[in-house]
């Protein structure tokens, strides 16, 4: 038992973890997904999504890029090392960078930098055009982008501690870590910087607010509490970036629930029976999730009453989703962008891209850009 123990920690640490990822699959105990993925059905667009422009900047090598928008440019980095510089209205190579270091997720452009991690725990800067500023070690893999605030580059390994290090020069200003449980999802969310605060989802269903100058707990509340007799069944992590709405913060537990908390009391608004790995995201009026089946639901915010429920996508291994222009967007591991209507649920446009999987679509200016494993960079638009 502790030795099949070992191997399923091994498996929730591999990389390209999805939404229907099976860790029963990667140990070999099934040899095929459970469930196949949804059919796409034939419906009337109310909507035509199009790349203006798609450039190549490299594979992802099954890690999750994600490309970023900054002052007329899109910067997008591949496992290869290398980054590039595209002009976000025409998709013109401005430039390419080949730093030769294992990048191994998405980056951040910000307060004059690109930011980028690796698989062997460095941390790159590099200023806007391409030239390296600084590189540190934090000996730990990093597979989610980094963020930037206060002078502060923040950065979250694999094994889930997370650092603070100083912009201008790398140097390490504080780390925050905690116990981890036996079993713990990997993921590409790393950490999210709100104000003074960093916001970051850990096992057993905790989020934490940390104070960006010196790292230490300004807030902790428990979105959910581990459930199940083995240790498989009580992974209930945050593996999803939270939401902050107003005074509310809204966050998902794998195999667990999505709950809404008020920040300033830290009592619990509402809380639904409902499982997800993915990032949140709200309007005027709902919160979109994407569960872990690849249904798409949207609950109202105040009370967390589901108000409408889109499964013509299952097990299409679905992006976390996007709020643009008054409609709902996700992507599928087969290289499908899905536009939906965010009164019902209903879907009203569609574009295909490079048949591989979207691993991130970000907003940009008057459109979203994407990026997929196979190195595409799209600017799509409607």
């Amino acid at each position: 038992m502790k030795l099949l123990n070992l191997v399923l920690a091994a498996a929730l640490l591999a990389p390209a973890a999805c939404t229907t990822w099976n860790p029963l699959i990667a140990v070999g105990i099934m040899n095929e997904p459970a469930h196949k993925p949804t059919p796409l059905a034939a419906f009337k667009p109310a909507v035509t999504p199009r790349a203006t422009w798609t450039a190549q900047v490299g594979k992802g090598g099954g890690f999750s890029f994600r490309p970023d928008s900054e002052g007329g440019r899109i910067y997008a980095a591949a496992a290869d090392g290398s980054v590039t510089i595209l002009d976000e209205a025409t998709g013109r190579v401005a430039r390419k960078v080949e730093t030769k270091k294992p990048f191994s997720g998405g980056l951040e452009v910000g307060e004059g930098k690109i930011l980028a991690g690796t698989s062997k725990g460095e941390v790159v800067a590099l200023d806007t055009d391409g030239k390296l500023i600084w590189t540190t070690s934090v000996a730990g893999e990093i597979i989610a982008p980094p963020s930037v605030a206060s002078k502060t580059v923040l950065v979250r390994t694999a094994d889930g501690r997370v650092f603070g290090l100083s912009a201008e020069d790398g140097k390490r200003r504080w780390v925050f870590q905690r116990p981890t449980p036996a079993l713990l999802l990997r993921t590409e969310a790393g950490v999210q910087a709100i104000g003074r605060d960093v916001l970051a989802g850990f096992p057993n269903g905790k989020l934490v607010a940390l104070d960006v100058e010196d790292g230490k707990l300004t807030w902790e509340v428990s979105v959910t509490q581990p459930r199940g007799t083995t240790e498989l069944e009580r992974i209930s992590d945050i593996a999803g970036l939270p939401v902050i709405d107003g005074g509310t913060v809204c966050a998902a537990a794998y195999q667990s629930k999505v709950s809404c908390i008020d920040i300033q009391s830290r009592n619990l608004l509402w809380s639904r029976d409902l499982s997800s790995s993915r990032a949140l995201v709200t309007d005027a009026r709902y919160l979109y999730v994407v569960d872990d089946s690849g249904a798409i639901h949207a609950l109202d915010k105040t009370s967390g009453a589901s108000v409408w429920k889109q499964d013509k996508l299952l097990y299409r291994r679905l992006t976390s989703p996007v709020v643009f222009d008054g409609m709902l967007v996700v992507g599928d591991a087969f290289g499908y962008l899905h536009v939906l209507s965010p009164e019902d649920g209903a879907l009203i446009g569609r574009l295909a891209t490079d048949g591989s999987p979207i691993r991130w679509i970000v907003p940009a200016t008057g459109g979203l850009a994407l990026q997929t494993e196979k190195g595409s960079v799209a600017m799509v638009k409607f």
